[in-house]
């Protein structure tokens, strides 16, 4: 399996640093409101990386964190006259409810700021105890400048970085480039440290995190790419000063998905959230896959809708598939390794293994669908069907696309006969007295 390495920026074979295990740490959400459909991205995209781990036979330890501290949440707490408790955990609530709108896992360690505070604090005292970090007037900072790498993830260099722009302008800084360890201020819910009342800067809560519940490095680091500079830049940094390694031995970052090739900007009101997408969320997943990872995507109602109208094609496949092999109440379970469907599924994998090349992926799937809609037409092709759709099971497994299809029962059987002869003999009025009850079953849409 190669995977490309934002660190290195090249293209690497993956070796795990604990054999059969893969360790990954995801940059979560900063719980202040609902999320878009641009940060719904990384939640698919990673899920698929975990799945296809676990695929191979490996142990996927997946965290992904919630930062509940931050400006954001005290300013919606005072908005909304509440507290940033009961803000976080609201947004934190709405943000599983749409991981699982999009056919993602919830199940992972999802660690929150306010529950590592000591942790934090301890990694920023370290920092300051070897020189790499300094305080001012209870404001803790980090000196850049002492780190010879600095820039190594993102390629961008200290001089050729501008003051006011992305970086703020602060006069107590040794260094404008300096960045926020810690913040001194009385303003919302804060923590007792060393240094007075506050609480973390944002670039020290994941690192200080990931040392303490992985303990050392780990596998793969993800986010996006927006995320690249400066966040991660400055995770690595910290743990320069203090560690022998880069905290991930690979690094992984997705592309942004914009709207009318802009990037999403609630200011602007350029924006959609995951909540209010009003179509099947299995087509959104399917669309946010067709493009290779690394490459942005560009959001359009139309292009949606069409991935949304590929996934019923796909499902519509698969679904009767089924109904074929229960309407002939197939009851042998052999799967056979069919030529066809044999080189199918070594393409779909080998995609997966180069970079997690999902849109080639996806094109085996629909080289799957092609295949069982033949067989479908075929009268003597029951054995082949079921071993395609074991295969769609595989692929569906791996992509978390979810078919959510009801198998027939004895009655339904009868039922759908009973309409097939109603429609051949062109008894209409009948037919569609028994389509009703099979839409109902769940048989017909």
């Amino acid at each position: 399996m190669k995977l490309f390495n934002t660190l290195t920026n090249q293209l690497e074979t993956f070796k795990p640093i604990y054999k059969n295990t893969v360790n990954m740490y995801v940059c979560g959400p900063t719980v202040y409101n609902f999320i878009q459909i641009g940060n719904a991205r990384p939640v698919i995209f990673f899920d698929v990386v975990r799945r296809y781990f676990e695929y191979q036979g490996y142990t996927v330890n997946f965290v992904s964190n919630f930062t509940d501290v931050d400006d954001k949440i005290i300013t919606k707490a005072l908005e909304d006259e509440t507290t940033e408790i009961e803000i976080a955990n609201k947004f934190i609530a709405a943000f599983y409810q749409d991981v699982e709108r999009v056919g993602s896992s919830t199940k992972y360690l999802a660690p929150r700021v306010t529950e590592y505070m000591s942790s934090i604090i301890s990694y920023i005292e370290q920092l300051i105890e070897k020189g790499y970090a300094y305080t001012i007037d209870g404001d803790v900072y980090f000196r850049v400048g002492k780190i010879a790498e600095y820039g190594i993830l993102s390629g961008r260099k200290l001089d050729e970085l501008n003051i006011g722009s992305r970086i703020e302008v602060n006069q107590k800084k040794e260094n404008p480039f300096d960045f926020t360890l810690w913040k001194k201020t009385e303003v919302g819910v804060n923590y007792p440290s060393p240094w007075g009342e506050g609480r973390p800067g944002w670039h020290t809560e994941c690192v200080a995190m990931i040392q303490d519940i992985f303990d050392g490095p780990i596998d793969i680091h993800g986010g996006g790419a927006d995320l690249m500079f400066p966040h991660h830049e400055n995770e690595i940094a910290q743990n320069r000063a203090l560690h022998p390694h880069y905290i991930a031995n690979y690094w992984m970052h997705n592309g942004h998905l914009n709207i009318d090739n802009k990037k999403m900007s609630k200011s602007e009101g350029r924006y959609i959230l995951v909540k209010d997408l009003d179509v099947d969320y299995m087509g959104f997943r399917l669309f946010t896959l067709s493009t290779h990872y690394r490459a942005p995507i560009n959001y359009t109602d139309e292009v949606l809708e069409s991935y949304v109208q590929e996934w019923d094609k796909i499902k519509r496949a698969y679904t009767q598939a089924f109904y074929k092999l229960d309407l002939a109440e197939y009851l042998d379970e052999t799967i056979h390794d069919y030529e066809e469907l044999k080189l199918i599924k070594q393409r779909f994998i080998a995609a997966m293994d180069q970079d997690f090349n999902t849109p080639n992926a996806i094109t085996e799937l629909q080289n799957l669908v092609k295949y069982t809609n033949q067989k479908i037409r075929q009268k003597d092709a029951l054995s082949p069907l079921l071993s395609a759709v074991h295969l769609f099971d595989t692929f569906f497994e791996i992509l978390g696309l979810t078919a959510n299809i009801k198998r027939m029962s004895k009655e339904t059987r009868s039922i759908y006969m009973e309409w097939a002869d109603a429609r051949k003999n062109k008894d209409f009025e009948k037919a569609d007295r028994l389509r009703e009850r099979l839409t109902e079953r769940g048989v017909l849409s």
